[in-house]
């Protein structure tokens, strides 16, 4: 919020930042050499004196009259309530403060609804195409967090599991269920599982298991499925996959 911004009067409310909330947390309320607390003019150039004085209008040393009645400014669990009535406060807070959307920010309601509404519109979504989703994607998807685990489990749990996924994290459910690679990377573990190819113990080499033809080599220090997957979409390995395919039916 900037100075020339039409100020409203009503209650306000501030929060720590980077999911801090101590028991209290003071936030500087006066200049001191330890803590400045000014504010740049842009009229006069000037670099400005600021402080929370209960019985001033104004948050600015320079337009406080008379004796300052000094308060501090403490958060309690994270959070700060100022009510209408303290429009110095809510000013200095809201408009001056130098640790403003550094150490807290203020809290904007209507931002706060429109992001709700996008996560609820984005696990709507992911839940839809879980709900939609074959047997087999969602296998590859669960395989990225369960590993082989997902080997023991029916048809029924992986369909439970999937759902689940999408409601506990839509935006990563949602990015696996979109990159062709997690698929690509389920069909080579099957294959593997299934007898088809083997993977040296060594996890640098794929070859047939019927007679030991090697099929690839994973280059250094990268995941064997990973690799895999990738050679999947060269016109080598697109035949290979073919193959594999046809031995899965």
């Amino acid at each position: 919020m900037e100075e020339n911004t039409t100020w409203e009067v009503k209650d306000r409310s501030y929060y720590l930042l980077h999911g801090k909330a101590p028991l209290t947390y003071t936030l500087p309320s006066k200049h001191t050499r330890r803590f400045p607390l000014l504010h740049f003019d842009d009229a006069s150039g000037n670099q400005r004196e600021l402080r929370y004085a209960t019985n001033q209008a104004s948050p600015f040393v320079d337009e406080q009259r008379g004796q300052a009645t000094l308060q501090h400014i403490v958060f309690n669990d994270g959070a700060l309530f100022v009510p209408k009535e303290k429009q110095n406060l809510q000013k200095l807070l809201s408009l001056y403060h130098p640790q403003l959307n550094m150490r807290y920010a203020e809290l904007d309601n209507i931002a706060e609804a429109h992001d709700d509404l996008e996560d609820l519109e984005i696990e709507n979504h992911a839940m839809t195409a879980a709900l939609n989703m074959d047997i087999e994607h969602a296998e590859a998807i669960l395989r990225v967090e369960e590993g082989s685990g997902v080997n023991k489990l029916s048809s029924k749990e992986i369909k439970r599991d999937i759902v689940l996924m999408a409601k506990r994290n839509p935006k990563l459910f949602l990015a696996l269920a979109n990159d062709e690679n997690v698929q690509l990377r389920n069909f080579a573990i099957k294959a593997v599982e299934t007898g088809i190819i083997k993977l040296a113990q060594d996890q640098r080499t794929f070859s047939w298991a019927s007679n030991g033809k090697k099929l690839m080599k994973v280059p250094f220090d990268e995941n064997p499925y990973s690799a895999m997957a990738a050679w999947f979409q060269t016109d080598e390995g697109l035949e290979v996959y073919k193959s594999i395919q046809k031995k899965f039916e």
